[in-house]
């Protein structure tokens, strides 16, 4: 039987789409790996866990979790030897069936230290907690900062102190967090544990003060070891700053979902659910769907198809604004509003042709009135990114493309049910804005590995970049012949290329990480059961517009 050629496109789609997961396969497999074989040999020697040993030993066995910025501090910190994962892996899970947010610092990686990367990644780990109102977990074993670059981690709004502040105002939130001590706590380190509800504090290996043996020293004159100084015996027998003594690391973490199970319930924010169904389409055949390269058009109501539950797909003005489809449907099981950008050469209402990716005015003026119902009837909203930006031109700025695209970011500004975003391909531009990109504070944003990130895409920009380059040569006189100046074109365009992959977006944590297609029905349904922890307590308000 021969293949169509439509059957021929889905297979080159899919073959391209593998070999790209798997490139980002080895990285995820890298990052686990922490600070290699002989440091995490070394760290087992003194009877600890690894961080993700502690992870799987805490969480609910079998079920599923999100990890939040594996890719963190990936290609940074290289003149230092690296910082994989920034040094600490953040997962929200399972812990005795309550769904909680875990935060555990990598010692195999620096000891633990923390490098700029390391602090913000805490502080989304904070975020994400005090936005859904879940448990937080922190398994700290930490060096304290990383003295070589303090001043990028120690004094800023944004650094380490913050997460102390953090501590406080989750403490007066009612939002719970839990400390196990499991290595060393030094410095201005300590006060994240014990400004927490309830330490645990492992025997031996756990340790807490303010100055290590060495600077006690220094600074006083005293003979003491650390142990003496600060260990599990210390705090939780003369001092009474810690709360549990624990054996080892498998009784700490044992008791530790002792406490979580013992936890009231949640108030919930009543986001509706009903049974899940599988999606019509196999969702492994998104990888098929979507174009190699991303280089042509695909019809985004068939690659919405396999993330959507079977016959829950409700079309919302379909015939107008076409660049965005915007639709009711579930998402195992789970209520949504979908707002995502059309890649298919589409016709207007008027029979005017417009260009997939897209947002015209009609389209904007479409996704914000769409928002704001989604906002009445308090259905979380999810965002598929494709998207290249607004329309440009006179006839687009005559028909007041500004005023509407501003209509749409400001019903995405002020939304109060939960968004999630996905990038599925493209996200430049203001485009990124209107459609809920970091800046606009989705509950979660994950990319795909065949996402790009940037002001604008790479041709145009390199095209941009080589043009400033060339005026500024040329008015110091030394303008480049033909062939240096291709030659130049090569070099920009590979370096604002590089800037636009979805590694370079993960490792600053622009997004919360990249995934498999496949793996985004469980984020979003994780995603919005963690949200319906956290009641909606202002109403939707769009304020001043121009109409």
């Amino acid at each position: 039987m021969i293949a169509t050629n439509q059957e021929l496109a889905f297979n080159r789609n899919e073959d391209a789409y593998r070999l790209l997961m798997q490139r980002y396969r080895q990285m995820h497999e890298q990052v686990r790996q922490g600070g290699g074989v002989k440091a995490t040999a070394k760290h087992k020697e003194k009877g600890k866990m690894t961080a993700w040993e502690r992870i799987n030993h805490l969480l609910d066995p079998g079920c599923p979790y999100m990890e939040v910025g594996a890719l963190a501090a990936w290609g940074l910190y290289e003149e230092h030897g690296g910082c994989p994962s920034a040094g600490v892996v953040v997962v929200v899970g399972y812990v005795s069936g309550r769904q909680c947010v875990v935060v555990a610092n990598d010692a195999t990686v620096k000891a633990g230290a923390w490098f700029p990367m390391t602090g913000k990644k805490n502080l989304r780990a904070q975020e994400i907690a005090m936005e859904n109102r879940l448990p937080i977990i922190y398994l700290v074993d930490s060096a304290g900062v990383y003295l070589p670059m303090q001043d990028e981690i120690f004094p800023d709004k944004e650094h380490f102190g913050r997460i102390f502040r953090n501590n406080a105002l989750m403490s007066s939130m009612g939002i719970v967090q839990m400390a196990a001590i499991m290595g060393s706590c030094v410095a201005g380190g300590a006060y994240l544990p014990i400004m927490s509800d309830e330490a645990l504090i492992v025997d031996q290996t756990g340790s807490i003060f303010l100055a290590g043996s060495y600077l006690v020293k220094a600074a006083i004159g005293e003979d003491v070891d650390n142990e003496t100084l600060g260990g599990a015996t210390t705090h939780c027998e003369i001092s009474g700053v810690t709360d549990h003594k624990m054996a080892d690391d498998a009784a700490c973490l044992a008791t530790l979902r002792r406490l979580i199970g013992q936890l009231g319930a949640p108030q919930l924010a009543g986001f509706d659910r009903t049974t899940s169904q599988a999606p019509s389409r196999d969702i492994k055949g998104i990888y098929g769907v979507f174009p190699e390269g991303n280089a042509k058009p695909y019809d985004m109501e068939e690659l919405i198809a396999h993330l959507i539950d079977a016959d829950s797909f409700i079309p919302y003005k379909s015939g107008y604004g076409k660049t965005l489809v915007c639709a009711y449907a579930r998402i195992d099981g789970w209520s949504v509003g979908i707002v995502a950008n059309q890649r298919k050469v589409v016709k207007s209402s008027k029979g005017e042709m417009q260009f997939g990716g897209v947002i015209y005015s009609d389209s904007a003026d479409k996704a914000t009135r769409f928002i704001a119902n989604c906002n009445q009837r308090r259905i979380p909203l999810v965002f598929l990114q494709d998207v290249t930006g607004f329309m440009v031109g006179s006839r687009s700025e005559h028909g007041g493309i500004i005023k509407d695209g501003a209509k749409l970011v400001n019903a995405v500004a002020n939304s109060v049910v939960p968004k999630f975003t996905i990038v599925v391909g493209n996200s430049y531009g203001a485009g990124n804005y209107a459609m809920c990109g970091k800046a606009y504070d989705p509950r979660f944003i994950y990319v795909w590995p065949s996402a790009r990130m940037a002001v604008m895409g790479g041709e145009q920009a390199a095209k941009v970049l080589l043009q400033i380059q060339l005026s500024s040569a040329k008015s110091k006189g030394t303008a480049p012949d033909p062939e240096a100046e291709a030659s130049l074109l090569d070099k920009i365009s590979a370096r604002y290329q590089a800037q636009t992959l979805p590694e370079y977006a993960a490792s600053r944590l622009w997004v919360d990480g990249i995934i498999d297609p496949v793996e985004t029905r469980s984020m979003i349904s994780m995603g919005i059961e963690a949200a319906n922890h956290a009641p909606i307590e202002r109403k939707f308000n769009m304020g001043v517009l121009q109409v």
